[in-house]
């Protein structure tokens, strides 16, 4: 163990696959610490009297706890009081946005570069699973039965949680497989799949039933589930496409990034042929967004063959939402940018395919309703881009389907359902949501913290029978 100071210690680098081996291969870019780096940088953590880290955190990981036993190198205490608030570590420690969240509370942070918190949360979530994740120890079961739609972030959390509590759990999956987004939507080389797995797989041995196949609002009505179940969780996420609606969208050659990113992940279509589920992408791509998606999807044209890659963005560089490390590692791997670019036209040729992008240079003018500022057309600066391929990564709303037979079920304008935010109950009497179905796109963590919330308040709602259902304070959250 080293005897230096916190503040002599410099904040330990990711290792990770050269830009120029990874951008041909779907191995995980980022390697992980080793022992001694963990150590070094657990070493940096203050163990402030008063973390702000925590209050950073949506899900509340006791993270001074879990940094302070790998320290001391006692794992299995750094893994119980990690995965005390956690059901995921191995997950989050790859996706999550800690640079915004715990990481931007953190008071070394205020001196120098923050603890590696995300980092130190993968390492000691790996080295549990290298160990073999231990038997977790079975609640005295409970009578009632809970539903949760989905198996995304929010549903396995809410599911697990539940778990724990001893309710019965079934998770209703719409696919061949669970996961949600974190299965389908995030490329191998960010998150593979084999950690996913092992969550879930942990989630299983608590008494998790996951059922396949089932596609509500098809097989079974909210309504229906109401009379199964003494509660119905809601975790479907936002799984349909905004696309620009502009001339030539439907031309052969134009995917939405949901559609590719789950050819290529769920489908297995980087394994061709190996895999019989091919996915075509040009020699040119052009991505159009700037947020984690597009990023993904901009990443993985390149590792299916595409010579050239841009990302069209009608803001700036300083607006891009993604997170900085994914655009940097995009950069890195040959990925133009394209800023103050917005497309107003996909050009096809005779064979109703893509032979370009007809685009118009942007100004920034004042902020807008998201407080960045309004992207404003050039007059006269119209161009043309010559491209094979073009993706849609505008951002997702939730599949109406889910609300066939769910009157009384209140959504936004925007088809997100609404759900009161410190309890996650819908309009719908025994029916909460949490995720990207009330939220719309955001965090797998953000996501993971409101499915923490409805399983909190389904278990004292079961409990306490005589509770009332406010509808009106759960409309108040639209």
């Amino acid at each position: 163990m080293t005897n230096r100071k916190p503040n002599q210690i410099p904040r330990q680098p990711m290792p990770a696959q050269p830009p120029e081996e990874r951008r041909h291969n779907f191995d995980e870019v980022a390697q992980g610490y080793t022992i001694e780096m963990a150590i070094d940088e657990a070493m940096r953590c203050l163990q402030c009297r008063n973390p702000r880290c925590v209050d950073g955190c949506p899900v509340q990981v006791r993270i001074p706890e879990f940094i302070k036993a790998l320290r001391d190198g006692d794992m299995w205490e750094a893994v119980e009081m990690l995965k005390d608030k956690n059901s995921l570590p191995a997950i989050c420690g790859r996706v999550c946005p800690q640079e915004s969240q715990c990481e931007a509370e953190c008071i070394v942070g205020l001196r120098g570069e923050p603890v590696a918190i995300g980092r130190l949360e993968r390492f000691v979530a790996d080295w549990e699973q290298q160990q073999g994740v231990r038997e977790p120890e079975a609640a005295p079961k409970r009578e009632e039965r809970v539903a949760v739609i989905g198996s995304g972030p929010a549903s396995l959390t809410a599911a697990g949680d539940l778990a724990k509590m001893g309710y019965r759990v079934e998770i209703l999956e719409a696919l061949h497989e669970p996961g949600g987004v974190l299965v389908y939507g995030i490329p191998e080389f960010r998150l593979p799949k084999a950690v996913v797995a092992a969550e879930i797989n942990y989630l299983e041995k608590l008494g998790v039933e996951i059922r396949y196949n089932v596609v509500i609002g098809k097989l079974y009505t909210l309504s229906e589930l109401q009379e199964k179940y003494d509660a119905v969780f809601l975790g479907t996420g936002a799984g349909l496409p905004i696309m620009m609606n502009i001339p030539g969208e439907n031309l052969n050659g134009v995917y939405s990034a949901n559609e590719l990113l789950t050819r290529v992940n769920l489908m297995k279509a980087f394994r061709f042929p190996e895999w019989d589920t091919p996915v075509r992408v040009g020699s040119k791509v052009a991505v159009v967004g700037a947020g984690n998606v597009a990023m993904d999807a901009a990443r993985s044209s390149l590792r299916l063959g595409a010579d050239e890659v841009h990302i069209v963005y009608r803001r700036s560089r300083d607006e891009v939402p993604a997170r900085h490390e994914e655009v940097e590692h995009a950069e890195e791997e040959g990925i133009i940018f394209d800023f103050l670019t917005n497309p107003i036209e996909v050009l096809g040729d005779e064979n109703g395919t893509v032979s370009g992008l007809r685009c118009i240079r942007m100004e920034l003018g004042e902020p807008d309703e998201s407080g960045r500022r309004r992207p404003i057309p050039i007059k006269g600066s119209e161009f043309e881009m010559e491209m094979d391929t073009v993706i849609m990564a505008l951002g997702t709303r939730p599949n109406p389907l889910v609300f066939s037979d769910a009157e009384g079920l209140e959504r936004s304008r925007r088809g997100t359902v609404v759900a009161d935010t410190d309890t996650g109950r819908t309009t719908l009497e025994r029916v909460w949501a949490g995720g990207d179905i009330v939220t719309g796109s955001a965090t797998v963590i953000s996501a993971m913290g409101a499915g923490r919330v409805a399983a909190n308040d389904i278990d004292a709602y079961l409990r306490e029978e005589e509770q009332p259902w406010d509808t009106e304070r759960a409309a108040a959250s639209a």
